[in-house]
C-alpha cells in the first residue's frame, strides 16, 4: 500500500472515470495528488469525495497555453512532481462526412496538443527520476468504423511515448502508455446518444471484445499505478494493452 509513498502527481482529467479512480489508488499508495478537471460540477465533487488533501485545478485541457498555468500551481505546491498521468481525453464517434476542422482540431487539441505542452511545461518541474503515464487507447489499433479522428489522435499521443522516451530518459523521465479498451465510464454518457442508441452501441462495442466485457477504471488504475512506481524502473516507451483482448483482433 506505500508503492507510490512520498511521490507528488498530477492526473489530468481527474474528476470522473479512470482519471478519478486512480486518483484514489494514488491516495492509497500514499502518494500526494493533484487532479485537473473543466467542469465545476464534477471538480467540487471530486474534492469532497478525495479529500482537502488533493490539489484541485481547474483547467481546459485542450487549452495549450493554460498548461503553464498548470505547471506553476504544481511548483508552487509540491515543489516538483515524481508522476504525471496524462488523462484527459475526449471520444467524438462519427462518420467521416460529419466531421468538420473544428471537430477534428477539438480531438486533437485534447488528446494529444494538450498533453505535449503540459509534459513541456512541466519540464522545469519534474524530480529526478520521474515517471509519465499518457492514456492511449485500443482504437489506435483497430480498424473501429466512426472512430476515425480519435484513433488518429491517440495514435499520434502513441507516438509520443516512443519519441519522448528517447528525449527525456537522459533527464531521468520515463515515459509509458497504458491503452485501455472499452472501459465503464461516464464517457460513453457523453457522445450525444438517446438512451437507447447507447445501449445498443454499448452492446455492439462488447460484441466485439473477447472477455465479452466492458473494462473497469479500477484496472486501469492499478497498471497506472505500476507504470509511476520504481517497480517499473526498467520499462521506458512501452505501452501497456489493457483491452479484454480486442487489439489482438
Amino acid at each position: 500500500m506505500d508503492r507510490l509513498k512520498g511521490k507528488r502527481a498530477l492526473i489530468t482529467g481527474g474528476t470522473t472515470g479512470i482519471g478519478f479512480e486512480t486518483a484514489r489508488e494514488f491516495l492509497k499508495e500514499g502518494a500526494r495528488v493533484a487532479i485537473t478537471g473543466k467542469n465545476p460540477s464534477t471538480l467540487d465533487a471530486a474534492r469532497k469525495e478525495l479529500g482537502p488533501e488533493v490539489l484541485v485545478i481547474a483547467s481546459d485541457a485542450s487549452d495549450a497555453s493554460a498548461q503553464k498555468d498548470v505547471a506553476k500551481s504544481i511548483q508552487q505546491v509540491f515543489g516538483q512532481l515524481d508522476i504525471l498521468f496524462a488523462n484527459a481525453g475526449v471520444v467524438d464517434m462519427r462518420p467521416i462526412e460529419q466531421f468538420d476542422s473544428e471537430a477534428f482540431d477539438r480531438s486533437f487539441a485534447i488528446n494529444c496538443k494538450g498533453p505535449y505542452f503540459l509534459i513541456q511545461a512541466l519540464l522545469p518541474v519534474f524530480a529526478n527520476p520521474a515517471s509519465i503515464v499518457l492514456n492511449g487507447s485500443v482504437n489506435a489499433h483497430i480498424g473501429m468504423p466512426n472512430t476515425t479522428i480519435y484513433s488518429a489522435s491517440k495514435a499520434a499521443l502513441l507516438s509520443l511515448t516512443r519519441t519522448l522516451s528517447g528525449e527525456l530518459l537522459p533527464r531521468g523521465i520515463r515515459v509509458n502508455a497504458i491503452s485501455p479498451g472499452p472501459i465503464e465510464t461516464p464517457l460513453y454518457s457523453k457522445l450525444g446518444f438517446s438512451g437507447d442508441q447507447l445501449k445498443a452501441v454499448a452492446a455492439s462495442i462488447q460484441d466485439q471484445i473477447p472477455a465479452r466485457r466492458f473494462g473497469r477504471p479500477s484496472e486501469i488504475a492499478s497498471a497506472v499505478v505500476f507504470l509511476a512506481s520504481d517497480e517499473s524502473a526498467f520499462t521506458v516507451g512501452s505501452e501497456l494493452l489493457i483491452d479484454g483482448g480486442m487489439g489482438n483482433l
